[in-house]
């Protein structure tokens, strides 16, 4: 498996895609799973994340889970892109659209075969084993249908983005009251927004993403 877990910069992702993709990059077909950001309808930063990753000169293909009628058409989609980019938002609606129609089973398989993936945000925090730690990051009553918070269990830790408490909605404070309830509970890794966690054949490693 190898994937890419930002917190919120992108400069990462040049090295990962030509490391794990097999095409020049102006050919790479990136699925652009947007489904996290639905709460967030017309918000500056929902299109400021598309747009950063669009200038990096990639083919983006838009992907909405939750528009998605069955598992077998997702499967679809992920048969035309050569990596999956997973955005941010909310990481209750995320993992709540993925498992309406079975796309995280689906989406774990891939993964597991080799499809290279990125997560930003909600996008990185939903491969742990639980999404519960970031409840106190993302509004859970977002996705009432979302019963059970376990993560889709690629990785072994729950990534807790924007660690260096300097976005305004996630204070230095916030980030301490996370880790001092969730601790002991969970294995943690907390990733500032200029690094990414990058998993490759089983090992994680943080590193830079200015």
């Amino acid at each position: 498996m190898n994937l890419l877990l930002l917190s919120l910069g992108v400069g990462a992702v040049p090295d990962f895609i030509a490391e794990h993709v097999n095409r020049p990059a102006p050919a790479v077909r990136i699925g652009y799973l947007n489904d996290a950001a639905s709460p967030y309808a017309g918000a500056g930063f929902v299109a400021a994340e598309r747009d950063q990753l669009s200038s990096l000169g990639y083919v983006l293909t838009d992907i909405t889970v939750a528009g998605i009628d069955d598992a077998g058409e997702f499967t679809g989609l992920l048969d035309g892109v050569d990596a999956l980019y997973v955005a941010g938002g909310n990481t209750f609606v995320l993992l709540a659209a993925l498992r309406r129609h079975g796309a995280d089973a689906v989406l774990v398989e891939r993964v597991r075969a080799g499809l290279p993936y990125i997560g930003s945000s909600a996008g990185s925090v939903i491969t742990g084993p639980s999404i519960e730690p970031v409840s106190l990051m993302d509004d859970p009553s977002a996705a009432p249908e979302l019963t059970d918070h376990g993560g889709l269990g690629l990785v072994d830790t729950v990534v807790i983005p924007h660690a260096d408490g300097a976005l305004p909605p996630y204070p230095p404070e916030l980030i301490a009251r996370l880790v001092e309830t969730y601790g002991s509970t969970y294995p943690l890794t907390l990733v500032n927004d200029d690094q990414a966690l990058l998993v490759e054949n089983e090992t994680a490693r943080l590193i830079s993403s200015r």
